[in-house]
Formats: C-alpha cells, sequence, structure tokens
C-alpha cells in the first residue's frame, strides 16, 4: 500500500468538489493507493515513469509516484474539476 501525500492547497480543492466527484475521487484513490500503475496513466513526456495521470468522469488528477525502497509514497499534485 501507498501512501497518500498532498498540499493544502489540494487539500481544499478535494474539499470543495460536489459530493458525487468527491465520491469518485475517494474511490479512485483507494486503488490507485494499491497499485498506481494499475489505475493511472503515464505522463506523455515522462520518461521516468513517476508522473502519472488519472482521468475520471467528474475530475482529472495528476500524481507523483515514488517507489524507492523503504519509500512507497504517492503524491497528489493537482486535481482539476471536470464539471
Amino acid at each position: 500500500m501507498y501512501k497518500l501525500r498532498y498540499s493544502k492547497a489540494v487539500e481544499a480543492v478535494w474539499d470543495a468538489l460536489p459530493d458525487d466527484a468527491r465520491a469518485e475521487l475517494d474511490r479512485a484513490l483507494i486503488g490507485i493507493c494499491q497499485d498506481p500503475w494499475a489505475h493511472t496513466e503515464p505522463r506523455s513526456d515522462d520518461l521516468r515513469d513517476v508522473e502519472r495521470t488519472c482521468a475520471l468522469q467528474h475530475t482529472a488528477i495528476a500524481l507523483l509516484v515514488i517507489a524507492a525502497p523503504p519509500v512507497r509514497r504517492v503524491y497528489l499534485r493537482n486535481i482539476d474539476y471536470l464539471g
């Protein structure tokens, strides 16, 4: 399991999402923290495969995955509400 980390600014956007968008994001992040590579797509310009994205019905998120033992973290860098 990867630990989820995010900034206060990301937290504010997350908290401001409508209920259905927030619930969808919550469910997606559970899967992402279990296996980030199975539940996300690589950014096309990242050759190291650590910058990832996930597009949902209501949101799109940008992530950074750190998997260097013993650190296993997913950093939620950005949330875009799609409406």
